[in-house]
């Protein structure tokens, strides 16, 4: 028999250190989408609530976003880059099959020998990477680790469809995870049921794209979307909540991944929330940005004056997969 194996120790608890965030500069509102679908601004803020999107130049890419979100998010927190032992990317459309934008974005934020992968877990992948963060602190695998969610949906999404053309859009946004005297990050409450693989998928594989010389597009079939992410999301933000040890009136914010308003309204109906939780908004001014849409609502309502540091949050992720992943959160 062989010796024993040590094991990683790691910090007690782990905590969001610091935040950040990077938009596109393109604003495109609901009348320039009008000019290839047949609908009405109307009906799209009915729908969604969706007033304008942002959609990036084709210098903004995956790298540059993220980059920019990354150096933000560390200057918040006050860590030196070189401490990050970990970059963990959330994205779906980082069009390479390999390497991850990951090891890239180590290199371009200081931390050239940082651990580096990328996840797909789509609208979830956010909350996904928090997740791992924190149980890579706690076990002593990285002392601090950056987490991003970065999207280019513009790239992937069809233009003429009616159902999906006005939905998505483009951003990045970054955190730092660290070390922390009190419990910051509560248990993950997370899943998938690929029962319902198809109703938000990849239209073509990347072998049929090839042979017909276009991108692959995104496909929705938004009525079970919206009753699955309704009512079977409520259920596990309340599971969240539950295993945190937190009641919705000990909250100061929910902020849903933001795909569609009224599904953020019927979670918060489901849960009871308190008129005191200020409830996110952003999928107004800036559409659906899958992994990237928690951490730039919470930019959102930091510029805003709505969320404080200290303040106690609720987050949930969910979409393709179909994937989801909730937890209380301590903002920094």
């Amino acid at each position: 028999m062989g010796g024993q194996i040590n094991q990683s120790i790691g910090a007690e608890h782990a905590a969001v250190l610091g935040l950040g965030s990077y938009r596109p500069r393109r604003v495109v509102p609901n009348a320039e989408i009008l000019e290839q679908i047949d609908s009405s601004d109307e009906w799209i803020q009915t729908r969604s609530g969706i007033k304008e999107r942002r959609w990036a130049d084709p210098d903004e890419t995956i790298l540059m976003m993220s980059t920019n979100a990354a150096k933000e998010a560390l200057t918040d927190s006050g860590i030196d880059p070189a401490q990050i032992g970990c970059v963990v990317v959330a994205t779906v459309t980082h069009l390479y099959q390999t390497p991850a934008i990951a090891t890239q974005l180590a290199v371009a934020v200081g931390a050239p020998t940082a651990a580096a992968f990328d996840i797909s877990a789509a609208c979830a992948g956010f909350c996904y990477g928090i997740a791992m963060a924190s149980d890579l602190v706690r076990g002593g695998s990285a002392k601090y680790v950056l987490v991003i969610g970065v999207e280019r949906l513009s790239d992937i999404t069809d233009r003429t469809d009616r159902g999906t053309a006005f939905i998505f859009a483009d951003g990045a946004g970054a955190a730092i995870v660290g070390p922390s005297d009190e419990p910051g990050i509560g248990p993950v409450v997370w899943g998938s049921d690929g029962t319902q693989h198809q109703v938000i998928s990849q239209k073509e594989s990347w072998q049929e794209a090839a042979g017909s010389y276009q991108w692959p597009h995104l496909t929705m079939d938004g009525n079970p979307v919206f009753r699955w992410a309704s009512f079977e999301m409520a259920k596990a933000a309340q599971q969240a909540l539950d295993v945190a040890g937190v009641k919705a009136e000990d909250l100061d914010l929910f902020i849903p991944h933001q795909a569609n308003e009224r599904i953020t309204d019927a979670m918060r109906r489901t849960l009871k929330l308190p008129e005191t939780v200020k409830v996110a908004r952003d999928i107004q001014r800036q559409g659906n940005t899958s992994a990237a849409s928690i951490p730039l609502a919470i930019a959102t309502m930091r510029e805003e004056g709505e969320a404080k540091s200290g303040d106690l949050a609720l987050i949930i992720g969910f979409g393709a997969g179909l994937v989801y992943a909730a937890q209380v959160v301590r903002l920094p």
